[in-house]
């Protein structure tokens, strides 16, 4: 699942968190029971040297056999062979009526020499922490903690990254809404970040080094096309001349008339190359309210012997009326070639549908019978297998028109074994 960097770094900082947290928890605890028993111990070995000194005072003590308010207890060690005066420390446990439990104790374990010159054995028990009390009270401690820093943290993520990151996200933004030569509505960013100040000038500056480039090549094509244009006209005229002669034979006129259609071919090519550049460098600048439902009409008319030729079947719909504000020149290209591709693309006796609605118009042509990919037959020079006099620019200059005008949208779609392009209206925002 994907997340921002902001909440992915969270996530990993929360887990880093936890295991630090959870060691040092470990290494606290011993630490906290090793200083714990050493102060025990040493409480203990004042309090042997107390009761010592008690008992050389007081001789009766010898008969504490049982531990008491006092906490030690005195036992003979006469023929013992554990005997020792060496200090031995342990920790027990001991029944204690009132918790009705076992509790830890701290136990010092010796033998001294009282004022007769008897052995004896001396225990000095002190009650100790609860280890289990104490895991526990240091769990929830830590449980406590760890939910502070995770909190302090995500505050710290939404207050001060969060306004740090600001400057990345307004470069996402205008990464998502660039468009070529359109610059003026992208956000500068102001930061202190010497990161993001270089990301979004080597941004810009790929930018513009690619609008040079792009450019440059309208710039040639249009060129190009330019002077293309009169040796067209010229060469197909002069063929056009040469076939009038008498004396070429029937093979020479095939081939001249082959050599005509080709050069025609690159006429029409050059004039599409021509549109196309032209809509791009928005040469087409005068815009009208434009009634599509009568410019599909006429354009219609105007294919009726195209669609008598091809033995195609016209259906026209009007169930709405799409009005539109642009171009009314590009608008009968638009739909022009939305309905010449209809017509190249189709089989014989086929029908074309044109349905007219409010703020929509959807073209649907029979012909092949599997769907299209929806991106690519936008693109330039993706011709059909249908008609090979197609240049593959028709499409191309539709979606060159429609990216013009924001508040048009071209679709396409394959459904009940037809092949549906739809224009409609952007919803306005």
């Amino acid at each position: 699942m994907q997340v921002s960097l902001k909440n992915y770094t969270l996530r990993y900082l929360s887990l880093a968190f936890l295991l630090i947290i959870s060691v040092w928890a470990v290494l606290f605890y011993a630490y906290i029971l090793d200083e714990v028993y050493d102060n025990v111990d040493d409480g203990l070995k004042d309090q042997k040297i107390e009761i010592l000194r008690e008992v050389y005072k007081y001789p009766e003590l010898l008969q504490t056999d049982q531990f008491g308010i006092s906490q030690f207890r005195i036992r003979p060690a006469d023929g013992d062979d554990d005997f020792s005066e060496e200090n031995k420390l342990s920790s027990e446990f001991f029944y204690m009526p009132y918790d009705d439990e076992q509790e830890p104790y701290r136990v010092l374990r010796t033998g001294f020499y009282a004022a007769d010159k008897k052995p004896y054995h001396l225990e000095i028990r002190t009650s100790t922490v609860e280890e289990d009390d104490l895991m526990y009270d240091l769990t929830t401690a830590l449980v406590v903690l760890y939910l502070v820093l995770i909190l302090g943290l995500y505050l710290i993520n939404a207050a001060v990254l969060r306004r740090a990151w600001r400057p990345f996200d307004v470069i996402l933004q205008n990464l998502h809404h660039y468009r070529f030569a359109k610059k003026e509505n992208l956000k500068s960013i102001h930061t202190d970040v010497i990161e993001f100040n270089k990301l979004d000038e080597e941004i810009r500056q790929m930018w513009q080094r690619n609008e040079d480039v792009f450019l440059e090549q309208k710039r040639f094509i249009e060129n190009a096309a330019h002077e293309l244009q009169t040796p067209l006209a010229i060469t197909i005229n002069r063929l056009e001349l040469l076939m009038e002669e008498e004396a070429l034979s029937e093979s020479q006129l095939t081939q001249l008339d082959a050599a005509r259609v080709s050069l025609r071919r690159l006429v029409n090519l050059n004039k599409a190359l021509l549109m196309l550049s032209r809509i791009e460098n928005k040469q087409y600048t005068q815009v009208e309210a434009v009634n599509l439902n009568t410019v599909t009409k006429a354009v219609c008319d105007d294919l009726t012997d195209l669609f008598a030729y091809k033995n195609l079947k016209l259906e026209c719909v009007e169930q709405g009326e799409f009005s539109v504000s642009m171009n009314k020149d590009l608008a009968i290209v638009l739909l022009s070639n939305l309905l010449r591709n209809a017509i190249r693309h189709n089989k014989d006796g086929g029908t074309v549908s044109v349905v007219m609605q409010a703020q929509q118009l959807a073209i649907a042509n029979t012909g092949p019978t599997q769907a299209l990919d929806g991106v690519s037959i936008f693109q330039r020079f993706q011709k059909g297998s249908q008609d090979s006099q197609s240049n593959g620019l028709g499409l191309a200059i539709v979606k060159s028109i429609v990216d013009t005008y924001p508040a048009l949208h071209i679709h396409y779609s394959y459904a009940v074994e037809q092949h549906i392009f739809t224009l409609r209206a952007q919803p306005s925002t």
